[in-house]
């Protein structure tokens, strides 16, 4: 389904009983923010919110896409399946043989949707361009500062357009902006992506970079612009793909190269110069849970701003999840599953990216499993594999257990999980994000194949098992090792071989230390197959806390710990327990050279402004801000540690 605009998709929120209009007065300045984090961590994601009164001229809209009734409103459609399984069947179409004149008819009004999906320039102006800044001055927008270290406020959800110099290819992506003042502000693009790659051709050709950035229009836009599609595949065909209707672009103003969705409520126009220098930008509470440091980026110079007439500004907060991008996320899981399994990975079945591990982290693929050494050949395929190259964590099923269930797959997986066999480590790119690595961007990777093994991949000498003595192993240990502040043992009584320790790390080689001790003076530790540690200041018995810190903090190539012995029971089995830091890295215990970035919460005066006007608000029973939780587990006060 197409949306006429943002305006539309507004109206059928609302229809729907998907949106709450917020009257009175909230500051875009960390305000709005803490709101908005309040509801979307509600269950199912909160409804979506529309900030009347901001002290500008434009409403906010928030949480938009926070649900999966949202994504799905926005996607047009009843399912996020849906999308995956017409790919599927386009796919199919497309490449079974044609071996008669009727099966080349038949093809032919697919071929004319393919047409009907291909962007369009018209000619003219559009509804975007109905109100032009005299000066264009993005100051005059309620553009949101969202965590107390944020460097400044950042433009969230744009929509930012490029073009390859020689070729006039276009990109859309989606890249924070830092506002710096009213005609200036940082392009935060990584180098990775393509618009990165755009602006390294027009330093060699010594050009300026002409730059747009749309915000609003048809909500498929802000998710097209996130999705991880090859290089040479234009968004806006997706989107027209997924809305069932061509985009209408038009013209920039001032940028006459750049063409931007005619039904957008902003345009920002402006240039880049790759000869110019950078901006130090940031810091930026980033969708990891913790703040993204500073660094250099370039200069988005805007000359011209223009606008529909009663235009909504856009945006989103990220922060600790869950927040609203876990749902864009499952969006990427749901619909790029079909590509995956035609293009690369046949065996392939289902795709999962628990909310725990923000997208990249974690990541759980679930196979037809029809040889010996299937799961190493997936998980290769998928290291290969676009922006699956930033994947820190891949643990592959067979077609046995359902993902989605999570007791039962941690079940099934240490159930056929040998950890000196069955865990693959390797080093590649890593997310610019990802603050664990020991040099930016680069880093360990594991995979865990709990898959069911065939002979070829068995060793009988690690089959141990856990009985219901070891339920008392966390009381063992805490009583044996002081630096030890709590033991969560709930997954033994699951019948899962795996403990989380949170720890106190007090000395250079602590926990590699304390996990070899454990390992070998605790009886009771026979049959367990791995240990997770966190921060002492994590709850350990807090589950997905934990695993969210866990995952952030771990380079499973450096931070692992093997340890392997003979069994005190059998003397013909070997015990082997694999030890997993995802603790913090200090240059003086860990000798890690980069700084550590904090975890993101709301500072107390904000909070108490917000407690203060919800009775006002009239969006419900008061929720009380989820930062107060992780207030404990703060490194300081600044967005970096050291």
């Amino acid at each position: 389904m197409a949306y006429k605009n943002q305006q539309e998709f507004i109206n059928a929120l609302e229809k729907a009983g998907e949106l709450l209009r917020i009257k009175t007065y909230v500051n875009p300045e960390l305000e709005i923010a803490e709101i908005t984090d309040r509801i979307s961590k509600t269950p199912g994601g909160g409804k979506a919110l529309l900030f009347e009164n901001t002290g500008y001229d434009f409403p906010v809209l928030m949480n938009a896409y926070g649900s999966d009734k949202r994504m799905c409103m926005a996607l047009g459609v009843n399912h996020l399946d849906d999308v995956a399984h017409e790919i599927e069947s386009l796919f199919k179409l497309l490449t079974k043989p044609k071996e008669s004149i009727l099966d080349k008819l038949n093809l032919l009004p697919k071929l004319g949707q393919f047409a009907s999906w291909m962007p369009k320039v018209k000619s003219g102006r559009g509804e975007c361009q109905e109100v032009i800044m005299t000066e264009p001055d993005i100051t005059k927008l309620p553009v949101i500062k969202c965590w107390p270290k944020d460097g400044g406020p950042f433009v969230t959800l744009p929509v930012i357009h490029t073009k390859e110099p020689n070729t006039g290819t276009r990109n859309v992506g989606m890249y924070r902006m830092q506002v710096f003042g009213p005609a200036l502000t940082g392009m935060h693009w990584h180098k990775h992506k393509v618009s990165a790659k755009h602006f390294n051709e027009y330093k060699k050709l010594n050009k300026r970079m002409p730059v747009a950035v749309a915000l609003g229009g048809d909500p498929v836009y802000a998710y097209s612009a996130t999705a991880p599609l090859p290089e040479n595949v234009d968004e806006y065909m997706l989107a027209g793909f997924l809305r069932k209707k061509k985009v209408e672009l038009v013209k920039c103003i001032t940028q006459p190269d750049i063409e931007v969705p005619a039904d957008a409520d902003f345009i920002i126009e402006g240039y880049v110069d790759p000869n110019e220098e950078m901006i130090w930008e940031g810091p930026f509470g980033d969708h990891t849970g913790y703040y993204s440091l500073p660094d250099w980026y370039p200069k988005f110079h805007i000359t011209a701003i223009t606008h529909k007439k009663n235009a909504v500004y856009p945006a989103t907060i990220v922060g600790i999840p869950p927040q609203e991008d876990a749902w864009l996320g499952k969006a990427t899981e749901r619909i790029f599953l079909a590509p995956i399994k035609m293009t690369l990975i046949p065996e392939i079945i289902d795709m999962d990216m628990p909310v725990e591990g923000v997208f990249h982290n974690l990541v759980i693929a679930q196979i037809n499993k029809e040889y010996a050494g299937q799961g190493q050949k997936v998980m290769n395929a998928m290291w290969g594999a676009g922006q699956m190259m930033f994947n820190k964590i891949l643990v592959i099923a067979d077609e046995a257990v359902r993902i989605q269930d999570y007791e039962s797959l941690a079940k099934y997986v240490f159930k056929h999980l040998n950890v000196v066999t069955d865990v693959t480590y390797s080093s590649g790119p890593m997310d610019v994000l990802d603050h664990s690595c020991s040099k930016l961007g680069f880093g360990g990777k594991m995979c865990i194949d709990g898959t069911s093994k065939f002979d070829e991949e068995k060793d009988d000498t690690y089959e141990l098992t856990v009985d219901n003595e070891q339920w008392a192993v966390g009381n063992i240990i805490q009583k044996q090792f002081a630096e030890v502040k709590a033991v969560n043992t709930f997954l033994l009584e699951k019948d899962i071989p795996c403990i989380i320790i949170s720890v106190e790390k007090n000395r250079k080689g602590h926990v590699r230390e304390l996990h070899h001790q454990i390992c070998q003076d605790i009886d009771a530790m026979e049959g367990i197959k791995m240990v997770l540690y966190v921060e002492h200041t994590v709850d350990a018995n807090d589950l997905p806390v934990a695993l969210w810190r866990f995952c952030n903090n771990l380079d499973p190539k450096r931070d692992h710990i093997l340890f392997q012995d003979e069994s005190h029971t059998d003397p013909d089995k070997t015990f082997a327990c694999l030890g997993l830091d995802g603790t913090m890295k200090t240059k003086a215990f860990d000798n890690f050279h980069r700084d550590w970035p904090n975890i993101i919460v709301a500072d107390d005066a904000t909070i108490a402004s917000v407690d203060k006007k919800w009775d006002e608000l009239g969006i419900g029973s008061f929720i009380p801000s989820p930062s107060l939780k992780f207030k404990n587990q703060l490194y300081g006060e600044e967005a970096a540690v050291m």
